[in-house]
This record gives C-alpha cells, structure tokens and sequence, in this order.
C-alpha cells in the first residue's frame, strides 16, 4: 500500500509550499483510519526536507517517481522514502532510502543490531542498512512485478543529523557486509547520496515503476522458491513416516483445491509430528508459488525451525525470516490477503489483552486473513489461561467466516523413540488421564530415569551433550526470573537455585533467548516451556520444582500457586486450583516430552519423587 505518490517535481513543490506533511496525513488517515502521532509528522517535516534538498541538487529529471512510507504488503514495515527512475543504459530501478534523525548511536557484538535512542530511551535496533537491505530483499523475493519485469532495487540509509564520528561505530567492520551493498550516509554526505540517486534514476521515466510496484501480486518468486526447496529438500529432518504422509497429503489437496475457504485442523500430541508435517506442507505449497507464511506464537520455535532449515547460514536465516511470523500480526491483514497460513502450535494462539497484542482474537485474525488456514493443534499443551487456540474454538470461528472445516488426527508417536507407553505414562501418574501405562512401559529404546539430585541430572546432560547428543536442561516456571533492567541481560543472576543441593542454574539469556535451543554454548542456562515448546533434544534433564506437588493422604498431584512464579501463568487462578494444576500438569508434560532418545527427572518435592518412582515397575532394562 503506497501512502503517498507523486513525481520528483510534485513532491519538490509539495515541500515547498508547506503541503507534503498535510498530503502524507490525509492519505494515511484515509487509508489507516487513524490518525497520525506528533512525532511521526515532526519527522516528516524534517526528514523530507532534506530529501527534497537532495532530490533537487541531484537533478533528476522532473518524471521520476517518488513513494513515501510504502507500507510492504503483507507486513507492517513502511519504507520511508523511494525514487524511482531509468538508468543511462534504460534499466527501470528504484532506489529504497531509509530515513533516520539520529544524531549518534552505538554499536553491539549482536550481528547487524545498534544501539539508538529512540522512543523515549536507548534501545537495540537494526542497522539502518540492515533495515533498507532487508526492505529490498523482501520485494525482490516477493513482489511478482519486481521480479518479472526486471525492476532492480537499490537501497540506502541516510541520516542526514547524524555528524560522523571518528571512529564510526555505523562503519565498524561486523557492519561490512550489510554496508557493501547498502551504503550509510551521513549529514556531510548529502553530495554522496545525491550521486548515488542519480546513477541509478538519472534519466527518469520512473512513473509507471510505481505503477508496477502498487499493483505487483506478492507471490514469492520462483528463484526464491528454488532457494528454500534445495535448503529443505533432502533434509533427514523432514522426512515424513506413516500417518505423517496422509495429514500431509490431505493438506496439500485441501489447501490446492476449489476456490472456497477452508480451516484444516491438524489434531495431534507431543511427538506425532505436527512440525514435520507443518514444514513439508509449507515447502510444497512455497513450490506451488502460493503467498502464504508459516505462523508460530513461540519465537524460539520459529529460531529454531529457520536454523534448522537454513543449516545456520546467517544470510540464509535472514532472507528465509520474511516466510514466518508470529501469531499476533494478522490484525489488520486484508481479507483474504494469504493463500495459505500454516499455524504451528496452534493451541497458544492468544486473544485480547495478550501481551503486545493489538487486536481481539488471533485465531479470527487468521482466518479472515487466508483463503486456506492450517492449524496444527493439541488441546493439551494449553499452558496460560490466555491460550484460545482449543480445536471448538477454530472450529467456531471457521462457521462464523463461512470456511468449511476439515480435521485430520494424528495418532503415532515418532518422539521419544516411538515410546507412546512413555507418554501414556506421563498422563496417567501427573493425573491428566487414566491409561493402559499405569506402571511402566515396555520399551528398552527410551531411556528415563529418576534422580536423586539436580546436580546429578545436570552431569547427566553435560555427559550427553559430550558425546555429541542435543541435550539440554529444563524446568518449571518454579523459579523468579530477574529482569535485564536488574542485571540480568545474559544469565548474569542464577536464578534456579536449589540451597538444599548446593544447586545454581540461570534461566536462558533475557536478550538471546531465542537461540538458547541451538547454540552449544547455551548448555550451562536452563530453558523453560515458553523457550522449549514445539523443539525437540535428544536428551533432556526436567527439573520439577514446588509448584508441582504431591499429597500421599488423597494421593493427587496437585499445583502449588505461592510456588509459581508466571505472572501472566497464574493470573486469575488464585481461586481456581483445578484448573490451574491442570495449566501446570501440561507444562511438564510438554517438558518431559522434548527428549526423543532419553529423559531425566529431579523433583524437588520429596513426595512427587518418591510417588513417580514408585509408578515405574514395567521398564526393561
């Protein structure tokens, strides 16, 4: 969507006259239906005049073309300013300028982020080359008249207060790469830019490339799609088995067939699959050139799966993030805007008043959003009271938006090493329902233990990790997590501390959480449910802290409120004991479930432990 348009002699005259800021409002409130913040329009007013200054001294001709605050089509991000124009040699190209007022920043060790003042205070944010690359990148992968009709995207940043410093920390060599292909210019490089915008829009004729940009369908391109097919094919880690193929290959009918609406619902437990098959249908309906996203609420999740697929490549990662997003941005999507969107971890979905969120119900937003929504789900891995994403209720939501519903239920298990006795077990002795696994299991291909010590459980996954295994440490929300502002950026405070054992844990990194799963070095910091749901490990030592509990008089296990230290978890359960043991339950057992060759358990209270380990009589050794 293109806030404002005009040619380069339009847009000069407008800045003139005193009319651009007035213009630009009126066409977002026209188009937003709301109005626009003071700074936002203080920052017009100065930014463009400066880039009026810059157009004009670049002599351009008058028939270039100029966008202000595009708004990228499926996305919330607005390119500041883009120029339009032909080169000597005739090629149609546009140039992406992002825009800061910045008079100093800092840099970080963290790749390609800064630090800014901005907002009211000093905050982490991307470079602002990163931010234009990552714009032209974006339309380049997806913007069909871009990539059809052979229109090349340039893209700068200029930050015309800023007087650079000596040395810059905007042009430190970790920002190489970004700047190479994305140039920084400064307040004394007006000359700079107006040469740049001149190589690439000298000759003008740029009005009818912003045509094609305003109405180029977003649909990934076929070079894009060959990239991430040859990153995805032949990876042992999406290989689909048995009931996996056929919720497969339900989606990928129901989703490429017919014209009408339809909520697919993939019903499935821990270890059934659910992501592999979320991930081999997103890859084929990519191939298919559809314009979907893959969806996932837990942002460690969606780490986790881009750094699988992109085998850590930190370029690849970047261009492979514009196909995944998080739950809570489809609140102002058009109607029908997607093809697809493919919703992992359904069951966390959130509904208003949710953190950061802005509208009513995610599960709405998607729908309305999408010609086809997949959602895969398990009832019982809701683990806050502010989880909607229940099968009845997208079920709900499907009829009220006329979208026919269709549900496929899987039943295998491929986690644990197949061990559904396992997990059988795990629901009947944490009392979430009764089963055949009462005592045990027969299984020697799972190994499982109950320990007698966190310090323990902690060389056992050290040993594993040792020998080469994903193993990692886990535990209940049982635990204070100190805050950044307290010192606490990067697992600075040991916050899991057991005095009885002697025992000492940080929770993960504050700042880096999301790659607490996938990198080696993170094996000294304990993850929780929120930074673990939906990833799998091949070993995982489970700390069962005092908010799980066990009473041997009426023999339940029950949940501890005073030991539980989720705000947003408890909020509103104080009175409401069963159904906050039940939120509790499923997070160990979404916990004791991550580990695909083996689990270890700790519990701190004495009478859960010695009650779990009186429950395992049936193991073969």
């Amino acid at each position: 969507m293109i806030i404002y348009q005009n040619s380069a002699l339009g847009f000069r005259n407008a800045v003139d006259n005193n009319q651009i800021v007035p213009n630009i409002e009126a066409q977002y409130i026209s188009k937003f239906g709301k109005r626009v913040g003071i700074g936002e329009k203080r920052a017009w007013n100065n930014s463009l005049k400066f880039m009026e200054t810059v157009i004009r001294k670049s002599a351009v001709p008058d028939n270039c073309g100029v966008l202000i605050e595009y708004n990228i089509p499926t996305t919330s991000k607005r390119i500041d300013f883009i120029i339009s124009g032909q080169d000597e040699s005739n090629n149609n190209n546009f140039v992406i300028i992002e825009l800061k007022q910045w008079d100093k920043a800092d840099a970080t060790e963290k790749e390609d982020i800064v630090t800014a003042y901005v907002g009211g205070r000093v905050r982490e944010i991307a470079h602002p080359s990163y931010q234009a690359l990552s714009y032209k990148r974006y339309i380049s992968d997806m913007n069909e008249a871009v990539y059809t009709n052979n229109l090349t995207p340039y893209s700068c940043a200029y930050l015309h207060n800023y007087v650079k410093k000596k040395p810059e920390p905007l042009t430190l060599p970790q920002y190489s790469y970004i700047l190479s292909g994305t140039p920084i210019f400064f307040s004394e490089d007006s000359t700079k830019l107006e040469f740049f915008i001149h190589k690439y829009v000298g000759k003008g004729n740029g009005l009818d490339i912003l045509y094609q940009i305003e109405n180029g369908k977003i649909k990934p391109s076929r070079k894009f799609i060959e990239y991430v097919a040859d990153m995805f094919d032949g990876n042992a880690v999406y290989t689909l088995l048995d009931e996996q193929k056929l919720a497969y290959e339900n989606i990928i009918t129901y989703a490429t067939t017919a014209e009408k609406k339809r909520t697919i619902i993939i019903n499935g437990g821990p270890g059934t699959g659910k992501s592999v098959v979320a991930m081999n249908a997103f890859v084929a309906l990519l191939k298919k050139g559809k314009n979907l996203k893959f969806v996932a609420p837990n942002a460690s999740f969606r780490t986790a799966m881009v750094s699988m697929l992109s085998n850590n490549s930190k370029h690849s990662k970047k261009r492979l993030n514009i196909l995944f997003a998080g739950s809570g941005q489809f609140y102002n999507a058009l109607h029908n805007e997607f093809d697809v969107l493919v919703v992992d971890e359904a069951h966390r979905l959130k509904g208003k008043g949710a953190y950061m969120y802005k509208g009513e119900s995610q599960i709405e937003d998607i729908i309305k959003a999408s010609r086809v929504n997949v959602f895969f789900i398990d009832d019982n891995q809701r683990i806050r009271p502010d989880d909607i994403g229940s099968i009845e209720t997208v079920k709900a939501v499907a009829v009220k938006y006329g979208s026919e519903v269709v549900e496929v239920k899987l039943e295998a298990q491929f986690r644990c090493s197949g061990a559904e006795g396992f997990l059988n077990w795990v629901d009947h002795n944490l009392q979430l329902r009764d089963t055949a696994n009462f005592n045990g299991w027969d299984n020697n291909s799972f190994e499982f233990e109950i320990v007698d010590s966190p310090n323990y459980l902690f060389d056992k996954i050290k040993e594993k990790n040792a020998e080469g295994y994903k193993a990692r440490m886990l535990a209940g929300f049982a635990w204070l997590w100190t805050a950044e502002k307290n010192g606490n950026a990067n697992a600075e405070v040991f916050d899991v501390n057991i005095p009885e054992y002697n025992f000492k844990m940080p929770w993960n990194s504050r700042t880096n959480s999301y790659t607490w799963a996938i990198e080696d070095e993170k094996i000294n910091q304990i993850g929780c449910v929120h930074t673990s749901q939906g990833l799998e490990f091949d070993y995982v030592g489970v700390i069962i802290g005092n908010d799980l509990k066990y009473n041997p008089e009426d023999m339940i296990v029950y949940a501890s409120y005073d030991d539980y230290f989720d705000t947003s978890g408890k909020k509103g359960l104080k009175s409401k004991p069963e159904e906050l043991t039940s939120l509790i339950k499923n997070i160990y057992k979404v916990l004791l479930s991550r580990g695909m060759k083996g689990c270890y358990v700790f519990c701190r209270d004495k009478k859960l432990q010695n009650y779990l380990r009186s429950r395992i009589q049936n193991i073969e050794s």
